[in-house]
C-alpha cells in the first residue's frame, strides 16, 4: 500500500481552497494578492515537510527554515492589509525582511540562533495579529462589511496557530536537548502539519471575498433595520453616545437612504469613512454606540430592509432581489435574512401575500 504523508492532504486540501478562490473571483491576484501568495506558500512548504518526514527526503532540508521564516512576515502584511486603508508592500516595510535575512544568514554560517529567530518571529508576529484583533470585526476596515466577522475569526485563528508554531518549536528544541531528539520527527511532522492546515485555513478564509459570510447576531432586529435591546458590540468601552456621534450616524443613514449604499456588494468601512470624509473608526465608534451593533450588521440590516421591500412591493425572484439588495451570495443573504425577520425570504413573501392591503412591512417584522 502506497503510503501518503498527511501533509500531502493538507496541500491538497489547500490547493483546492486556493483554486476555487481563483475561480470565484479571477482577480484575486490583485485584490488579494498576498493572500493567494499566502496560501501557494503553505502548499509548497507542506509537501516539502511531507518529502522531508513522510519519505525522508533530506534534500528539500534546506528549503525549509527558510520558507518557515516567510510565513510569520506574509501573514501579518496580508491581514494588515485588512485593517487599514492603504493596501499593498511598499519601501516602508523593508524591516520585516530581517527575520527571513537573518535565517537565510544564519542556515549557512551559524545554526545555533536560527530556532531562536524562528520562535521570536513567530511569536511576535502571532502577538502583533492579536494586536490588530484588538479593535473587532470593525477594525477590518478594508474587508468587505457582509464578511468582516469571517475575517476577524480567521485573524484570530491565525494568531492563535502562528504563537502555537512558536510553542511547538520550543517543545521541540527541548526534546533535541533533553531526549536527544527521539521525538521530535513525530512532533514536527504531527504539530507543523497541523499548524499548516490552520494557518492555510486563516488564509483561505480571508482572502475568499466572495464567499464571506458572517453569522448570527445575539441582537433582535426588525425589518425596518432597528435594532431592540441590542447588545453592546466592538471594541469600544460602553458609554453614552457624544452629539458629534450622534450626528455622524445621522448622516450615515441619510447617505444610506438617499444614495442605497447599501446596494454596493464591496462596500468597507473605507468606502464608507470616504463619503463621510470622516475617519474610518470614527464611522466604526458613531455606529457601535449609537445603533449599539457592527457596522457590518448595520449595512444588512439595511439589505434586509431593502429586500423586504422588493419581497412585498414586487414580484422579482429572490435569487434577483438579493443581489438588488447588496448581497454577495445566497447562503448568506438567507442567513442575514433569518437573524433579523427570524423566517426565511420565501416564508416572508408568502406571509405578505396574506396580510391586509394595508398592512407595512416594518409592521409585519417579527
Amino acid at each position: 500500500m502506497i503510503f501518503v504523508p498527511l501533509s500531502f492532504l493538507v496541500a491538497m486540501l489547500l490547493a483546492v481552497f486556493l483554486i476555487r478562490l481563483l475561480r470565484e473571483n479571477p482577480r484575486a491576484w490583485q485584490s488579494h494578492g498576498l493572500f493567494v501568495r499566502l496560501i501557494a506558500l503553505h502548499i509548497v512548504q507542506s509537501l516539502l515537510i511531507g518529502l522531508r518526514w513522510g519519505y525522508g527526503v533530506e534534500a528539500v532540508l534546506w528549503l525549509l527554515p527558510i520558507l518557515a521564516s516567510l510565513v510569520p512576515v506574509l501573514t501579518f502584511l496580508a491581514f494588515r492589509d485588512l485593517a487599514r486603508e492603504a493596501s499593498g508592500v511598499t519601501m516602508r516595510d523593508w524591516p520585516h525582511l530581517l527575520p527571513v535575512l537573518a535565517c537565510i544568514g544564519f542556515f549557512f554560517t551559524w545554526r545555533l540562533p536560527l530556532d531562536l529567530v524562528l520562535i521570536a518571529s513567530f511569536l511576535g508576529y502571532g502577538l502583533a495579529l492579536l494586536w490588530i484583533a484588538r479593535f473587532g470585526p470593525d477594525g477590518l476596515v478594508a474587508s468587505r462589511l457582509d464578511g468582516s466577522l469571517r475575517s476577524y475569526r480567521a485573524l484570530l485563528l491565525t494568531a492563535a496557530a502562528l504563537i502555537l508554531s512558536a510553542f511547538t518549536d520550543i517543545a521541540i528544541s527541548l526534546d533535541m536537548t533533553y531526549a536527544a531528539g527521539r521525538n521530535s520527527p513525530m512532533v514536527v511532522s504531527a504539530a507543523t502539519t497541523l499548524i499548516l492546515l490552520l494557518l492555510g485555513i486563516g488564509a483561505a478564509t480571508a482572502g475568499q471575498s466572495e464567499a464571506l459570510q458572517e453569522g448570527p447576531s445575539g441582537s433582535t432586529t426588525t425589518a425596518a433595520g432597528g435594532v431592540d435591546h441590542p447588545a453592546q458590540t466592538g471594541a469600544n468601552p460602553i458609554r453614552s453616545p457624544r452629539e458629534d456621534e450622534y450626528h455622524l450616524a445621522a448622516r450615515l443613514d441619510a447617505l444610506m437612504a438617499d444614495r442605497r449604499l447599501f446596494a454596493d456588494t464591496d462596500l468597507n468601512l473605507t468606502r464608507l469613512a470616504r463619503r463621510l470624509a470622516v475617519p474610518a473608526r470614527a464611522v466604526s465608534e458613531a455606529v457601535n454606540r449609537v445603533h449599539g451593533i457592527s457596522v457590518s450588521h448595520y449595512v444588512n440590516n439595511q439589505r434586509v430592509k431593502e429586500a423586504c421591500r422588493l419581497l412585498s412591493e414586487t414580484e422579482m425572484p429572490i435569487t434577483c432581489i438579493l443581489f438588488e439588495a447588496g448581497f454577495m451570495t445566497k447562503s448568506n443573504f438567507n442567513r442575514e435574512f433569518l437573524r433579523v425577520t427570524g423566517e426565511s425570504p420565501t416564508d416572508w413573501r408568502r406571509r405578505m401575500s396574506l396580510l391586509p392591503s394595508g398592512e407595512t412591512v416594518a409592521q409585519s417584522a417579527g
